[in-house]
């Protein structure tokens, strides 16, 4: 997978290929990660690629042209039919489906915003989509990139050790994770519930979806109205709430 990230700060955005699962990624030939200086479209000798928005107001606004000329440039590379993408806190919000279907593109380009914002006429005109990571601003879209670029690139094949986790991953199924345990077997006074340690797979399965259903009603119950559960999920849930609610009167 090809990614081009337009930026004005692509010093930071390469960091992410030198450390965790992008970096193997990298090194595999999994991701291909290509950061392209903004200021270099700029047409200007001041490198300059915003300017202050019509209509009067604070701050600067990203110019189109340079923002065109930059994205022209990473078609060369990504193809024409290659999605470009826009960090935006308008956006719609980035989220594990999005990075499954970026997961399946061989190429992508996105475009980090900074200032007060982009010209309109870039975004009507050369934008797939605009995602924003949720309802809060950052000073600009290289941060919310490495993120995305981050969460996209252990969905491809090979980079994980075990394919297993991302398919186990919270939201990969439209609910949370199950609750997780490692050694020791007791720790603090608190063990680790014995169907874990019993061996029994078909046993450990039904837990661990009992759990990521229960901890979706605690945690995030908005994702459970979302999803068609089966007769077997409702049951599970229930006796997952049944045993919760006893050990919350018994303390």
């Amino acid at each position: 997978m090809r990614v081009e990230v337009l930026t004005l700060f692509p010093e930071l955005v390469q960091q992410l290929t030198t450390v965790g699962i992008p970096r193997i990624a990298s090194e595999s030939g999994a991701l291909t990660l290509v950061t392209r200086q903004l200021r270099d479209f700029s047409g200007n000798r001041w490198n300059r690629v915003d300017e202050r928005p019509f209509g009067g107001g604070p701050g600067m606004v990203m110019q189109p042209e340079p923002l065109a000329q930059a994205v022209a440039a990473a078609r060369q590379e990504c193809g024409a039919k290659a999605p470009v993408l826009v960090m935006s806190p308008q956006g719609e919000r980035f989220d594990q489906q999005w990075a499954e279907r970026l997961a399946k593109e061989p190429a992508w380009i996105v475009v980090c915003g900074r200032y007060e914002g982009i010209d309109e006429r870039f975004l009507a005109s050369e934008v797939t989509a605009e995602l924003s990571m949720g309802d809060f601003v950052l000073s600009g879209g290289e941060i919310a990139v490495m993120a995305m670029v981050d969460a996209v690139t252990r969905l491809l094949p090979g980079v994980l050790g075990d394919a297993e986790s991302a398919v186990t991953d919270s939201f990969s199924a439209g609910h949370l994770d199950h609750p997780h345990y490692t050694r020791p077997v007791n720790w603090r006074g608190k063990p680790v519930p014995d169907v874990l340690l019993s061996g029994d797979h078909k046993a450990i399965a039904q837990w661990r979806l009992a759990n990521a259903l229960g901890q979706t009603w605690l945690k995030r119950p908005d994702l459970l109205a979302g999803l068609e559960l089966k007769a077997s999920h409702h049951m599970l849930l229930r006796e997952y709430l049944s045993e919760y609610a006893s050990q919350w009167l018994d303390k």
